[in-house]
């Protein structure tokens, strides 16, 4: 049998950028990372979703890779896990067989995981809805899987379509999964934080524009900045 190849587990990022991220969404850190040269803006493809839609987890990437629904290196990435890092499974997308279950999800949860999002399919979806741990996949198929090759942990990997390297800002919520390059949190955050701001007071003018128009009184413009001045453009 090969020997798994294991790189270095890289810093888990700090409270305090967890915490930042965590009142974020994964829109608001996809729309953070516009015009960075981030490609499509760190986020997977549509087909990487939570198991459950109130699975959200956040947290530092701990990389694997695999392929061919072999989940030997599930187990061997498991037992070498460090608490609070987010396992990113490269499954090449397989569709033939799932790559763990509620075993492993279990085992996952008791080691001190954060949450795991795979390309590639998992089975046992009543279970890891009752265990409540975030899992991000691409389906579900009830066949077993393999166990033969062990695969690489820590390492570079693609993932739904995107780059992950160990110590990545991993965000996965209702809407799918999104990866912030470790060198660009900060300022993804950042501009993340303003675009909430933003949307926050644009939320209370939708609202105290529809009650004005409930009650019949004086309606004031509603249209944001921008549309105004290319309506004003236009005439």
């Amino acid at each position: 049998m090969k020997k798994i190849k294991i790189g270095k587990f890289a810093p888990l990022l700090s409270g305090s950028i967890i915490e930042r991220a965590s009142r974020l969404s994964t829109a608001l850190l996809c729309d953070g990372m516009k015009n960075l040269g981030i490609p499509l803006e760190g986020c997977m493809d549509e087909g990487i979703n939570p198991v459950d839609l109130k699975m959200k987890v956040v947290g530092t990437a701990y990389t694997l890779s695999t392929d061919s629904g072999d989940n030997l290196p599930v187990h061997l990435a498991l037992y070498s896990a460090k608490e609070g890092y987010v396992l990113v499974m490269d499954g090449k997308g397989h569709k033939e067989h799932p790559y763990f279950g509620d075993l492993i999800v279990s085992t996952a949860k008791a080691v001190g995981l954060k949450g795991i999002i795979v390309d590639g399919l998992v089975r046992d979806r009543e279970n890891i809805i009752e265990i409540g741990f975030p899992i991000f996949s691409r389906g579900f198929m009830q066949r077993g899987p393999a166990k033969e090759n062990p695969g690489e942990l820590n390492n570079s990997i693609t993932c739904g379509g995107i780059s992950v390297n160990p110590g990545d800002l991993i965000m996965g919520d209702a809407d799918g999964v999104v990866v912030v390059p470790v060198d660009k949190i900060e300022e993804t955050l950042a501009n993340a934080e303003k675009k909430l701001a933003y949307e926050i007071e644009r939320k209370k003018n939708i609202l105290l524009y529809e009650e004005k128009r409930l009650k019949g009184e004086e309606l004031f413009d509603l249209s944001p900045e921008w549309v105004r001045t290319m309506l004003s453009d236009s005439k």
